[in-house]
């Protein structure tokens, strides 16, 4: 049976009394204290230092009245007292420091939205700007890359970072290829980027393809005005062909046999370009022509210097030659040739040339006006020729004579000097009778 006492309204009394004895004192001292606060408690009379208090001897034990147990739990919680203030001071103390590191904690702590590459996630984070976010995340950039707000920028809780990768694009627009790096993520954004007008533009892939990472070749033709001249009408139309050979069929003009155009049918047509069809009619036409003979000349010192000797006569070739005959538009046009063969070789012409040197003089035939008599048969002319065609020369030499006299071929290509020659020794053979009506000039 249990010897605690209740009070009279049911409360539980914390100094129970025994009936029989009471072994540890008159009551049980407060046993629940923190370690340090044990080993310092005050002894009260009747208690020594320790835990747990004396027992006392069986001997002395009275058994206590209800009004000394209510004094003793007085008496107890007098000296608790003391006690619970000095277990709330440390407390209190852990309390006030966790909750100036909490204010802390939350201040430096951010809600920032990152988006990188179109894919945005809220995140918190301690990092002071943009850069150490971006380390602190794992997110690496690179020259061609733009980062909104910039790398250094400091961060405040709320703010958003935006990180576009770039791309690189092989564009080529209307024939002109260069290579730009653009941050648009489909294709339709890079046109829009570097102002390409796409409206009736030819495109090489649709305009929502996505760019990766790898980059794109993407080909823009861009719609243009040509106007294509044929027959005598313009026609201007709206097109973005790649070539003038498209555009001309696109005007509803046929090309036929020979036709063709102003530019070249596979070059690029540009915006606001005049094309003009040209209508070319052609045929062949085979001529004959004379290949012209060469002509070799050899020395011969048997010959007076200046005298020529035809040894074999030259004779012309012939060549067989196509040439095109085109009319454009009407226009009939130069010739143009486009094959050759010969039938006929050409055959060279040989000439024997005199190097031997002529005689000074020649005996009975110096002293006398040869001037006055070439003067008065040829008027001082070497290469004249009668019109028989029978004397030629200063002197009018026949060739009967000529050759008599030891010239070969035609007096009138021998030099000055040798048809003088050759007059003073017809002198010094016949006299002046050669020359019946200007021989007396040789006396003058």
């Amino acid at each position: 049976m249990s010897n605690r006492q209740y009070s009279p309204c049911g409360t539980y009394d914390p100094a129970p009394a025994y009936e029989d004895h009471e072994p540890y004192g008159p009551a049980y001292p407060d046993t629940y204290r923190p370690a340090y606060e044990a080993r310092a408690r005050t002894v009260h009379a009747g208690d020594i230092a320790g835990p747990w208090p004396r027992q006392q001897p069986e001997t002395t034990a009275r058994p206590p009245g209800r009004a000394q147990a209510r004094h003793a739990a007085r008496r107890g919680k007098g000296r608790s007292r003391p006690d619970s203030v000095r277990r709330l001071i440390p407390q209190a103390l852990v309390v006030a420091f966790l909750a100036g590191g909490t204010t802390a904690f939350v201040a430096n702590d951010k809600a920032i939205e990152l988006t990188v590459d179109g894919r945005p996630r809220a995140l918190h984070t301690f990092a002071a700007d943009v850069g150490e976010l971006l380390t602190e995340e794992g997110v690496s950039v690179g020259a061609h890359d733009v980062v909104s707000p910039a790398p250094g920028t400091p961060l405040a809780s709320g703010d958003d970072v935006v990180v576009r990768y770039g791309r690189p694009l092989f564009l080529t627009v209307d024939g002109h290829r260069r290579q730009v790096w653009t941050t648009a993520r489909t294709v339709d954004g890079a046109l829009q980027q570097f102002g390409v007008r796409a409206e009736g533009a030819f495109l090489s892939t649709v305009r929502s393809r996505k760019i990766g990472r790898e980059g794109l070749a993407l080909n823009v033709r861009t719609e243009r005005s040509v106007t294509v001249m044929a027959d005598g009408r313009p026609r201007t139309i709206r097109t973005n062909v790649a070539t003038v050979r498209e555009a001309v069929e696109q005007a509803g003009v046929v090309l036929r046999g020979q036709d063709t155009t102003s530019v070249r049918p596979d070059s690029f047509p540009r915006d606001g370009q005049t094309v003009t069809v040209l209508r070319v009619k052609g045929s062949k036409e085979i001529r004959e022509e004379q290949i012209p003979f060469d002509v070799r000349r050899t020395r011969d010192p048997r010959l007076l210097r200046g005298t020529e000797v035809v040894v074999r006569a030259g004779r012309p070739g012939t060549r067989r030659v196509t040439y095109v005959l085109r009319t454009v538009n009407g226009v009939r046009q130069k010739p143009r040739r486009i094959e050759s063969e010969v039938v006929q070789e050409p055959r060279t012409q040989l000439i024997r040339v005199g190097t031997r040197r002529h005689p000074d003089s020649v005996r009975g035939a110096e002293g006398l006006n040869w001037h006055g008599l070439a003067t008065c048969e040829s008027g001082g002319k070497a290469r004249a020729v009668d019109p028989s065609g029978t004397y030629g020369g200063l002197y009018q030499f026949d060739r009967r004579t000529w050759r008599s006299l030891g010239g070969s071929g035609r007096p009138q290509d021998a030099p000055s000097s040798e048809q003088t020659y050759r007059a003073k020794k017809l002198y010094v053979r016949q006299g002046s009778s050669p020359w019946p009506h200007c021989g007396p000039h040789l006396y003058r």
